[in-house]
């Protein structure tokens, strides 16, 4: 069965937001939460790269690691996702997660949390896939209809790739190879580690 992962080739990112707007639309995520953002590194200077962050989906995530009530689990694709039914909003996920994928939307005017959201790679969640129940809390689950994230579908220049991770890091290989250059596959060595791009 395939790993799937994410790839943002900074290379070929433009900052059009489209992905972020994507998986927005896609999932209705709610006001204030961001699954996907696009972030620029070396703003205005020498090096400026953007990347598209969202959660990596981990092979050894960190989030899993020190939840208190393990409310994460992993697909047999390898897809990281949570259950909201379980999530108590404590925030140890925020801190572990190195891409800071974890988002709480602020419940209360004294800034109290309410329950973690996330991308889910478009594969749902733990109620029974495309129910009604599982769209309302986790939007979209593209993988069970046979399709990809729709942010990397979005994505115009093909900066942002995701699939079978081993397809995906054929792909960067062979840009590289074209290139004669490549920058890194941003993330990639964090999220899955001994893993080649």
């Amino acid at each position: 069965m395939a790993r799937m992962k994410f790839l943002c080739d900074s290379e070929r990112c433009i900052e059009c937001n489209a992905c972020v707007t994507a998986c927005k639309n896609e999932n209705e995520v709610p006001w204030g939460i961001n699954r996907r953002r696009v972030v620029t590194l070396n703003d205005g200077q020498k090096g400026e790269r953007s990347i598209s962050m969202a959660c990596m989906h981990c092979e050894d995530a960190p989030c899993m690691a020190v939840c208190p009530v393990d409310c994460f689990y992993k697909t047999d694709e390898g897809v990281v996702l949570h259950s909201k039914d379980l999530c108590i909003g404590c925030g140890y996920c925020f801190y572990a997660c190195p891409f800071g994928a974890p988002q709480y939307p602020q419940v209360g005017n004294f800034g109290s949390r309410g329950k973690m959201d996330k991308c889910t790679f478009c594969a749902g969640g733990p109620e029974a896939d495309n129910s009604k129940e599982e769209y309302a809390k986790y939007g979209a689950n593209r993988l069970a209809e046979g399709k990809l994230p729709l942010c990397a579908e979005m994505c115009s220049t093909k900066a942002l790739l995701a699939g079978d991770g081993d397809v995906i890091a054929q792909i960067y290989k062979e840009r590289v190879s074209r290139r004669g250059y490549g920058s890194g596959a941003w993330g990639w060595a964090t999220a899955y580690k001994g893993s080649a791009a």
